[in-house]
């Protein structure tokens, strides 16, 4: 490969990577740390306070409506949104542009403080957004939350009985807690270096510790759905007689807790839900409908094997299509071939998510419609996330500091530098200006394993650092390796170009089996290990492909720039003085002479 194509894949390489890299910079360092808080509450907390503050700054223009004081800075973005307005009317827009002025060109107060609040979601939201796609610090280096989770027994009780018509068994008990523990696993433990902590605590307890930032979001990520997914055959008659009579009598038909206050008023195998959706915030909200459905469950959500959103082959629409076990296509097929063109709902935890008509017997792939891209995401989602074998609810949630604590965490990090530095300082030394090419490489070994940490959201914690700092050495071995041999060319009184050429073929297969044999100790540990030990795998692997790049690629690159373009005839690369070596051939003729 040409030189010039090597410094376009690296050139490429370092943009890529620094692509990677910027949400982690960005969030860490120029990211103010109070609105890094508000970024990590939850999506209640952001709704609350995007809400408050909007009407605060919607007060503070109305005080300045009557003097036709200024726009505040902060609020500037209401002056482009109001000269957007009188464009989009092909009015002609004010001379000038104060507090009135803008206030006067928005239908009403309500869309001034809407358009307020909506900058303010958007705000948090991408620094939300940001913060995801950052490095995250583990529980040993930033905290995180502890969480302990309980097994809905009763629930599950209830359940085995409408489905099997039997008691819960002891052995039932274990195989739910045991197969929820699965799915939490699953849900949180995606990469190598999440290194979360889960396990069963008690007969029906789960034990959890979530590393990184403490954002109670994370928890309804955890256990959303809860478990009680179910579609259930909705009552259309039941329906409407009930919402004419809720019409009638608002305040009176339920009590303070959402029970019905006359249950007389549905056949008593219906029961009341209500129907509800996402708001801008992604939060559930009451859509003001309720809906009736057949208490007797027609399909248990535990049967649901996939779900994913397509699009129409006709129309283009998306269409949310999920497969069954072949318990549940038995169950399913059954359902469906007795209740066709009539709505089945599909409820979430007692609360109707979404409807759809049944249009013919249907076993094992199910196709429902009629949604938009949003919706149809939504719906897909809670397919395949929300069942649970068990109902879960958070007993106790806390969060915890950093384990190891501040102190030790920052003499971890000048170990960590001053060991770098230890490294550095020997290679120019020993190694002279050809030093300077292995420090070169160890600063873009760094870059390249920060950047695929940031790229692929792992979880940095002690030792996932264990594993980089060890990388360190084995990339000071590889150019150490490079560099012998090119001594050895030297004393056979080659030129720079045949030293370099010559170092780096010989030293090729020395190099590569020495990180393959290391690459394959880490990967037989990330698939064996778990927690701490797959967290220091995981980094090892990132840190044998790179310090190999590094290596063989970078410093390659940057030996034939001094050959080529600065037009160096010797190689600096030690103290003493390399002779030639002695002509054998004539030494021998001379003494058959």
């Amino acid at each position: 490969m040409s030189k010039r194509y090597r410094f376009i894949i690296i050139l490429v390489t370092m943009v890529i990577c620094f692509v990677f890299l910027f949400p982690s910079i960005r969030w860490y360092f120029l990211v103010p740390k109070e609105q890094q808080a508000l970024a990590l509450e939850s999506r209640e907390q952001i709704k609350t306070y995007a809400s408050q503050t909007a009407r605060v700054d919607l007060e503070e223009l109305l005080a300045l409506y009557s003097t036709e004081g200024p726009v505040p800075e902060r609020l500037s973005f209401l002056t482009a949104s109001a000269k957007k307005i009188y464009k989009d009317a092909k009015q002609k827009a004010p001379d000038s542009w104060n507090a009135k002025t803008v206030l006067n060109a928005f239908a009403s107060r309500r869309e001034v403080l809407d358009a307020i609040e909506t900058r303010y979601r958007e705000e948090i939201f991408a620094l939300k957004d940001l913060q995801k796609n950052a490095i995250q610090l583990g529980l040993d280096l930033s905290g995180g939350l502890s969480i302990v989770l309980q097994a809905d027994m009763d629930a599950l009780q209830e359940r085995t009985r409408q489905l099997y018509n039997r008691d819960l068994t002891e052995a039932d008990r274990e195989d739910a807690v045991t197969r929820a523990l699965e799915a939490l696993n699953s849900r949180i433990d995606r990469f190598g270096l999440t290194e979360p902590v889960i396990r069963k605590q008690g007969a029906d307890q789960i034990y959890v510790e979530i590393p990184g930032t403490a954002d109670p979001e994370r928890i309804n990520s955890i256990i959303m759905g809860k478990g009680s997914l179910a579609f259930h055959i909705v009552d259309q008659e039941a329906s409407a007689s009930f919402n004419s009579y809720y019409n009638s009598h608002p305040t009176t038909t339920f009590d303070s807790a959402g029970n019905l206050l006359d249950p007389t008023v549905v056949p008593s195998d219906v029961m009341i839900l209500g129907v509800y959706t996402k708001d801008q915030y992604g939060l559930d909200e009451f859509t003001g409908n309720y809906t009736a459905v057949k208490k007797e469950i027609g399909l248990d959500g535990n049967h649901i094997r996939s779900a994913v959103v397509e699009r129409n082959n006709l129309d283009g629409k998306p269409e949310v299509t999920f497969m069954l076990d072949s318990e549940g296509g038995e169950i399913f097929y059954k359902l469906t071939s007795a209740n066709i063109q009539k709505p089945m709902a599909i409820v979430l935890d007692d609360r109707v998510k979404s409807q759809a008509t049944i249009q013919t017997a249907i076993r094992d792939a199910v196709r429902l419609t009629g949604f938009g891209a949003d919706e149809a995401n939504n719906i897909a989602l809670t397919l395949r996330t929300a069942a649970l074998p068990v109902e879960l609810e958070v007993a106790n949630q806390q969060t915890i500091g950093a384990s190891l604590g501040e102190d030790t965490i920052r003499q971890g990090l000048y170990a960590l530098i001053g060991g770098l530095a230890a490294v550095m300082v020997f290679m120019l030394f020993y190694y002279k200006i050809s030093g300077i090419n292995a420090v070169i490489a160890q600063v873009l070994n760094f870059y390249l394993m920060f950047s695929v940490l940031s790229a692929f959201n792992f979880t940095l914690t002690l030792p996932s650092i264990a594993g980089f700092i060890l990388t360190i050495g084995m990339a000071v071995d590889a150019n150490v390796i490079i560099f012998e041999r090119m001594k050895e060319e030297m004393r056979l009184g080659k030129g720079r170009k045949a030293v370099v050429d010559a170092g780096f073929d010989k030293a090729f297969w020395a190099i590569m089996d020495s990180n393959i044999t290391t690459f394959i100790a880490a990967l037989f540990l990330s698939q064996l290990g778990s927690g701490p030990i797959q967290g220091f795998a995981v980094s090892l692997a990132i840190g044998v492909f790179s310090s190999v790049f590094t290596a063989l690629f970078v410093s390659r690159l940057i030996f034939d720039f001094g050959t080529d373009v600065l037009h160096s005839k010797n190689v600096s690369i030690s103290w003493r003085k390399q002779k030639a070596a002695a002509p054998v051939l004539a030494a021998e003729a001379g003494g058959a002479k």
